[in-house]
C-alpha cells in the first residue's frame, strides 16, 4: 500500500515537471513567433533650415516688432536697437568729410584773389626797378667806352642791373604760382583726403544701417532671446528665423537596416501627428563616425554595425507638418 502511494507520487512529480516543460517550451514558441517577427522600427523627426539675426554693432534693444510664431517676408523689420555711440561716430565722420572737402577746394581754386594781387604787385615792382637798371647800365657802358668812369664803376651797374632781372624772374615765378594754385599733386592727395573720409562715412552709415534688423528670407520666428530694453553683443543673437518651405526628415539607420538604401531612394514613413504615411526621398547618407552610436557585436566572432544619418525630404507638400514632429519607418 505504501509502495503505491510512493509511486503514485513520483508520478505526479514527473508529471508536473513535464508540465512546467510543456508551458515553457510553448511560451518560447509564442515569443519566437511574435517578438522576433514584429516588423524593426525606425525613428527620425522633421528638421528645418534656421538663420539667426544678429548685429555687427552692440546696442541696447529698443523695440522687437515681431513675436515667435509670427510669419516674416525678406525686408520686414524685425528690431530696432539703440546706439548712441554710433551716433557720435557719425558726427566725427562727417566732420572729418567736411574738412577734407574744404581742404580739397583750397587747393583746386587756388590762392586767394588778395594773394594773386599781392604777388602782381610784387612783379611789377621787380620789373620797374629792371628797367630803370637797364638804363643806368647802359649809361655806365657808354661812359666807359668815352673813357669818363672807371671800369668798377660799369661792373656796379651791370651787377644791379643783373640782380634786377634775377628778381623779376623770381617775381614772376611767385605770381604764376599764385595764379596756378597748387601742384597736381597736392590736388591729389586733397581729393585722397575727401574719398578717406567719405569711405569713413560710408563705414558708418554702414552701422547705423545694423541697428534696424531686417528678415533676410521669408520664414517663421520661431524663437526671440533677448527683452526690451537688454544689451546685447557684438554678434549676439536676438532671434531665430525658420524657412518652413525648407523641411526634411533625419533618420539614424544601422547599416544592416539600410537594405541598400542610396540617395535618390523613395519610402513611406508614418506620420504619428497626422496618423497617415507620407512619401520620402532620400537626398543625403553620412557615416556618423565612430564616436556614433553604434551595435558591438564582435562578442560573437562577427562585426561592429555602424550608424548612417540618412536625411529625405517629402516628395509633395504637407499641410501642416513641423519641425520637431516625428517619423517613423517600419
Amino acid at each position: 500500500m505504501e509502495q503505491n502511494q510512493a509511486k503514485k507520487q513520483h508520478n505526479n512529480i514527473l508529471l508536473a515537471i513535464l508540465g512546467f516543460i510543456i508551458v515553457v517550451a510553448i511560451v518560447a514558441m509564442i515569443g519566437y513567433f511574435t517578438f522576433d517577427r514584429d516588423p524593426e522600427v525606425i525613428q527620425g523627426q522633421v528638421e528645418v533650415s534656421e538663420y539667426r539675426v544678429s548685429s555687427k554693432v552692440p546696442g541696447r534693444i529698443k523695440e522687437i516688432r515681431v513675436r515667435e510664431g509670427d510669419f516674416v517676408r525678406a525686408g520686414d523689420t524685425l528690431a530696432i536697437l539703440e546706439a548712441p555711440e554710433v551716433m557720435a561716430k557719425m558726427q566725427q565722420a562727417q566732420g572729418a568729410e567736411e574738412a577734407a572737402a574744404a581742404l580739397e577746394q583750397m587747393a583746386r581754386n587756388g590762392a586767394r584773389k588778395e594773394q594773386i594781387e599781392g604777388a602782381y604787385q610784387l612783379l611789377q615792382q621787380a620789373k620797374a626797378g629792371l628797367e630803370i637798371h637797364e638804363k643806368s647800365y647802359q649809361r655806365a657802358q657808354n661812359l666807359f667806352d668815352e673813357g669818363v668812369i672807371s671800369a668798377q664803376k660799369r661792373d656796379e651797374a651791370e651787377a644791379l642791373y643783373k640782380s634786377s632781372q634775377a628778381q623779376v624772374k623770381a617775381a614772376q615765378s611767385q605770381y604764376d604760382m599764385a595764379v596756378n594754385g597748387a601742384r597736381q599733386e597736392e590736388r591729389l592727395a586733397a581729393q585722397a583726403q575727401v574719398n578717406r573720409a567719405k569711405g569713413a562715412v560710408q563705414e558708418v552709415n554702414a552701422y547705423i544701417g545694423e541697428t534696424v534688423q531686417i528678415a533676410q528670407m521669408d520664414g517663421e520666428v520661431s524663437s526671440i532671446y533677448p527683452k526690451v530694453g537688454e544689451l546685447v553683443g557684438t554678434g549676439s543673437p536676438i532671434m531665430t528665423i525658420s524657412m518652413m518651405n525648407d523641411m526634411w526628415g533625419t533618420f539614424n539607420v544601422r547599416e544592416d537596416q539600410l537594405k541598400g538604401m542610396k540617395v535618390g531612394d523613395e519610402f513611406s514613413c508614418f506620420v504619428p501627428a497626422f496618423g497617415k504615411d507620407i512619401k520620402m526621398k532620400v537626398y543625403h547618407m553620412k557615416d556618423q563616425g565612430t564616436y556614433a552610436v553604434w551595435k558591438a557585436t564582435k562578442t560573437n566572432g562577427q562585426y561592429d554595425l555602424k550608424t548612417f544619418e540618412v536625411k529625405a525630404r517629402p516628395i509633395e507638400t504637407i499641410e501642416g507638418l513641423r519641425p520637431g514632429m516625428s517619423l517613423v519607418i517600419k
